[in-house]
């Protein structure tokens, strides 16, 4: 259902407010590119930093822009079941045609928490969703065995791998077959994710270079994989300069360097170091992006 070069878009500001005008020229951009899904409001969205009405604002407006033309991911998960039925909801109310659900956070829920976690919202909202394994954020792991269980149900179709571990990809793709669809969750492990049996990714370096990412996928799909292992090596600068401090302050401020978006975060959140910078300007100019 869902597979390719999926962004996951950032939230751009202006004076404290989102940037609707920026927002809407990102999206007709990364359709024209070529990305294959666009997923407003994840990490790189800075979602723990929107309000509710903001959150549902920003998923209301790419479903406008994108106007069936991809699939819309949103992201709706949240450390509380509750809280993720409540957003999951909206977002389908709103037009989403599937919903993007972060392991609950900070709380650690056993392997058995997890399931029923997902196993509630799962039978409470009628929309296509993916989990998402992030271990590095969320302090817990979704373990294979639970995704092959979670993958029985019938509206859980994928699940962004974001742990970094392919021996985990590679048991969960051996559990569930064709039940679920992986799709990787870190740039760098893209193309080993992809020659494993996975499907796509969700891309941080989509921000900026969609074309190539949507590229590498669609390689990696008609089995050209001596080519699109070229394209990985050829992109993994930019993937670490992606990574240079906290994900989303690199990319926002690429965007910004790149002239599509005015320099703005929320606290906690602050401007990347003067160091970083400037690896990040040189990273942007040797791909031709500046």
């Amino acid at each position: 259902m869902f597979k390719g070069s999926m962004v996951p878009i950032i939230t751009p500001f202006r004076d404290g407010a989102v940037d609707e005008e920026a927002l809407s020229g990102l999206i007709e951009w990364h359709i024209s590119e070529g990305t294959d899904a666009i997923v407003p409001c994840g990490t790189t969205g800075e979602s723990a930093t929107l309000t509710y009405e903001e959150h549902y604002r920003v998923i209301e407006l790419t479903v406008e822009v994108v106007n069936k033309r991809v699939p819309v991911i949103a992201g709706t998960g949240a450390n509380s079941t509750e809280e993720t039925i409540m957003m999951t909801r909206k977002a389908k109310e709103i037009g989403a045609d599937g919903a993007l659900l972060v392991a609950p956070y900070y709380n650690k829920p056993t392997q058995e928490g997890l399931y029923r976690h997902y196993r509630a919202v799962a039978e409470a909202v009628d929309l296509p969703l993916v989990l998402y394994n992030v271990p590095g954020r969320t302090a817990v792991n979704i373990l294979p065995e639970t995704v092959a269980r979670l993958s029985e149900i019938d509206n859980i179709v994928a699940i962004k791998e974001a742990s970094g571990n392919m021996r985990q990809v590679s048991e969960i793709i051996r559990l569930c077959g064709d039940g679920l669809t992986v799709l990787s969750g870190d740039d760098f492990t893209t193309y080993p994710l992809l020659v494993l049996g996975g499907r796509g990714v969700i891309s941080v370096t989509a921000n900026v270079m969609p074309g190539a990412v949507a590229e590498l996928c669609a390689l990696c799909e008609k089995g050209l994989y001596e080519e699109a292992r070229k394209l990985h090596y050829r992109l993994e600068p930019l993937n670490a300069a992606m990574f240079l401090e906290t994900n989303p302050i690199p990319v926002k401020t690429a965007l910004a360097m790149m002239g599509r978006v005015k320099e703005e975060l929320r606290l906690p959140l602050c401007e990347l170091s003067a160091k970083n910078r400037e690896r990040l300007r040189e990273t942007l100019a040797s791909y031709g992006l500046l």
